[in-house]
C-alpha cells in the first residue's frame, strides 16, 4: 500500500519499522474458538489445541514486557478467565482481546499482512467514500474491522487493539461492491479498496472450495494492534 498521509503508516530515519497500527486477516472456523471458550468438558484435541494457546499467551505477556507494556491483567490470567466463565478481574483491559487473538491463532490459516496505518479513523473516510458510491452498509470497511469478537469480551480500553469479523459468504458481495465502484472513488482510497477487492475474491473462492471439501471456513477475522 501507498503512504498517502492518511493511511498506511511512514518508516522513520530510513528504518524498517513501521510507525503506526498493524492490520492482519486470517480465515477459519469460528465455531471451533468459540467451543474451547465455552467447553464444559473438553476433549483431547480440546486440551491439546488448549496447550497451545496458553503458551501463545504465555509468550504474548513476554512480549508486552519487552516492550514495556504492563496490564492490569496479564493475558495468561485472561484466557483463564475466559475459559473458567468466570467474571472477568476487570472491565477495561485489553488482555482479553489478546487472549482471543491466541485463541483464533491456531484455529486459523497464517495471517495476512494488511499494511501499517497512522490513523485507524482513516478508514471511516472510506466508509463515507464508498457508501457515497452505492456500496451496502454491512461491507464498508468499519462494519467489519470494528465490529468486535463473536462473543462478550471486556473492553480493552484504548482504541487498539481492535477485533473484527466478517462472514466469508459475504467476501464474494464486498469484492464485487468494491470492484463496482473502485474507477470513481478519489484516488485516496482506490489502493485500499482495490487490495480489499482482490483479496475477497480470493477468499470467496477460498470459501467456496472449503465447503466442497466438508470444512467450515466460515469467518475472515482481523487483527488491527
Amino acid at each position: 500500500m501507498v503512504d498517502h498521509g492518511h493511511g498506511q503508516g511512514r518508516r522513520q530515519n530510513g528504518e524498517d519499522r513501521p510507525v503506526g497500527y498493524c492490520l492482519e486477516m486470517s480465515t477459519g472456523d469460528m465455531r471451533g474458538v468459540v467451543r474451547l471458550l465455552t467447553a464444559v468438558e473438553r476433549t483431547r484435541e480440546q486440551e491439546r489445541m488448549f496447550t497451545i494457546v496458553r503458551e501463545r499467551c504465555e509468550k504474548t505477556d513476554a512480549r508486552l514486557r519487552e516492550q514495556g507494556v504492563h496490564l492490569d491483567v496479564s493475558v495468561s490470567r485472561a484466557l483463564e478467565e475466559l475459559v473458567e466463565g468466570t467474571p472477568p478481574s476487570r472491565e477495561l483491559c485489553p488482555a482479553y482481546s489478546y487472549a482471543f487473538r491466541e485463541v483464533v491463532a491456531p484455529h486459523f490459516s497464517d495471517t495476512t499482512d494488511l499494511g501499517v496505518w497512522q490513523r485507524p479513523s482513516w478508514f471511516y473516510a472510506l466508509d463515507s467514500e464508498l457508501a457515497r458510491h452505492g456500496v451496502p452498509s454491512e461491507v464498508l470497511p468499519a462494519a467489519f474491522l470494528f465490529s468486535g469478537p463473536p462473543l462478550r469480551l471486556p473492553h480493552p480500553g484504548d482504541s487498539m487493539p481492535q477485533i473484527g469479523v466478517l462472514p466469508a459468504q459475504r467476501a464474494v458481495v464486498l469484492a464485487e461492491a468494491y470492484e463496482r465502484v473502485l474507477d470513481r472513488l478519489d484516488r485516496e482510497f482506490t489502493e485500499t479498496a482495490g487490495r480489499f477487492a482482490e483479496l475477497m475474491r480470493f477468499e470467496a473462492q477460498e470459501w467456496a472450495t472449503a465447503r466442497r471439501l466438508g470444512r467450515n471456513d466460515d469467518t475472515i477475522f482481523f487483527w488491527f494492534s
